[in-house]
């Protein structure tokens, strides 16, 4: 009679953990319905990562290539400027919570559109400022952002920005990702990411648009 008891009881357990898993499952998919995806490249993707990982509404943001055609690249490859990939972020976010104008405004902050193939004295085709839509209502508002930046001079000079269709990303590899948090003493970190991100907290945090444990 006991070994029949505890088979049953076995049963209802296996039967429970199932539900509560199938449950835990169909709220993990529901969260990832709601999310939208930006893929923008703004000079090394070390700072641009770091900075748009704090903004409210922002789930996830992975380091990595896009806009080239070779296949799994490496960073040495797309350093080497002959894969045609550009450093990027992919920005997983609740539009819920931020807009995609909200990002835009965040992108034309955090980089200068005017400098062609590069940003500061990193040089080269993969720090190329560049856009890469997911919709046609992407494009729009891109180009409307940058239109509006342009005209009231944000930046001094021509806009250079690419605004291209999504095709691909690649994700960088694993020490990349949150590379800054991780490495904040490293002297590229130190000397030109760290002061950027602490202008960019200043800026964001009176605004409002920082996570609590950010500001």
């Amino acid at each position: 009679m006991k070994k029949v008891f505890f088979l049953i009881l076995s049963l209802l357990l296996v039967s429970c953990q199932g539900q509560e898993k199938r449950k835990s499952t169909v709220k993990q998919n529901k969260m990832e319905n709601k999310l939208a995806y930006a893929t923008i490249g703004g000079g090394c993707f070390w700072c641009v990562e770091s900075c748009f990982n704090m903004l409210k509404g922002v789930d996830s943001v992975i380091s990595g290539y896009s806009g080239g055609h070779k296949a799994n690249p490496t960073y040495e490859e797309v350093c080497a400027g002959d894969t045609g990939h550009a450093e990027v972020v992919q920005i997983a976010y609740d539009p819920a919570v931020i807009s995609y104008k909200q990002l835009m405004e965040v992108f034309l902050f955090l980089h200068d559109p005017t400098q062609l193939n590069r940003q500061g004295n990193d040089i080269g085709t993969q720090y190329r400022s560049v856009v890469f839509y997911n919709s046609e209502e992407q494009k729009k508002e891109t180009e409307e952002a940058l239109k509006e930046s342009e005209a009231k001079q944000q930046w001094n000079g021509k806009y250079v920005t690419q605004v291209v269709p999504f095709e691909k990303f690649w994700p960088a590899e694993a020490y990349h990702q949150g590379y800054y948090k991780e490495n904040p003493n490293q002297p590229y970190c130190s000397a030109v990411v760290g002061p950027k991100i602490q202008k960019f907290k200043k800026y964001f945090g009176e605004k409002g648009w920082l996570k609590s444990d950010e500001n």
